[in-house]
């Protein structure tokens, strides 16, 4: 039962968890441990959901990165988001959980 899930058509080296934390100005990404492998666009994908907390900052994040908007950048959310979305169904990012569903939600009308 579901919707498809959007297809990954490239996959490239990423930070993989970036955060506000993981980011200085100016541009710079810090804290690489987790790096690897990830539907490209993923990192975008990540900060932006990480700034769903605030409405301001969410949409500078969407401006930022346009790419969003293309078919790989909706796999790109929709994978990250299922993670998200997994990390919060075991007592993790519990204060996202809600902007977290609602971006599924609108991912899915997609």
């Amino acid at each position: 039962m579901g919707i498809p899930a959007p297809a990954v058509t490239r996959w490239t080296t990423a930070h993989v968890d970036p955060h506000g934390a993981d980011v200085t100005a100016p541009l710079r990404l810090l804290d690489w441990e987790g790096w690897g492998q990830a539907p490209e666009e993923s990192d975008a994908a990540t900060l932006y959901a990480y700034s769903l907390l605030h409405h301001d900052v969410a949409t500078h994040a969407r401006d930022a990165f346009p790419v969003l908007d293309s078919p790989a950048g909706l796999a790109a959310e929709a994978t990250v988001g299922a993670q998200l979305l997994q990390t919060v169904s075991r007592g993790d990012n519990l204060a996202l959980a809600d902007q977290l569903r609602d971006w599924s939600a609108e991912l899915r009308r997609h």
